[in-house]
């Protein structure tokens, strides 16, 4: 749903001079491309108070959510507790780019694997290990190499898996 990755990498790139790309990360995290006399940088774009509420908006991510909530009970769980300055910022970006979904409908948490869900899209394949669902892993440069999935491209093909 929302591009933290990009927004990472913009701050990266501009704070350092430097040009890492997406396809730099291939089956990697930034944080394992990047030295780790670099590492407190990172941590404090994600923990600056406009961070998340900056993130663009996937492609299609709205429009197809629109149309899976017609259809399906629809929850959006973040691991905020990943970084806990996070939870108003990330309140305010889901109110501003997915209106139509209820804040009863958000779940902020650390472990995904407390929620009871047929299915869980996430782009982490930590959070799918656990969960009793099935997971579907959204494809993302840092689980390049992850088998074991479902897998989806983008969210044209979310909307392809539940409502073709």
């Amino acid at each position: 749903m929302a591009d933290a990755l990009g927004e990472h990498l913009l701050r990266y790139n501009k704070h350092f001079g430097e040009k890492v790309t997406l396809k730099d990360l291939q089956g990697k995290w930034l944080w394992d491309v990047v030295s780790t006399d670099r590492h407190a940088v990172l941590d404090a774009y994600l923990r600056s108070e406009d961070f998340f509420e900056v993130l663009a908006v996937m492609p299609e991510s709205q429009r197809v959510l629109h149309r899976l909530q017609m259809n399906y009970e629809v929850f959006i769980a973040t691991a905020a507790m990943e970084v806990p300055t996070s939870f108003q910022a990330k309140y305010h970006w889901l109110a501003k780019h997915f209106p139509f979904i209820p804040a009863s409908h958000i779940v902020y948490c650390g472990d995904k694997s407390i929620l009871h869900a047929d299915y869980l899209i996430d782009d982490n394949p930590r959070q799918l290990r656990r969960f009793k669902g099935e997971g579907i892993l959204y494809n993302a440069p840092h689980n390049a190499g992850v088998k074991g999935y479902k897998r989806v491209n983008d969210w044209l093909e979310v909307e392809q898996l539940f409502l073709s």
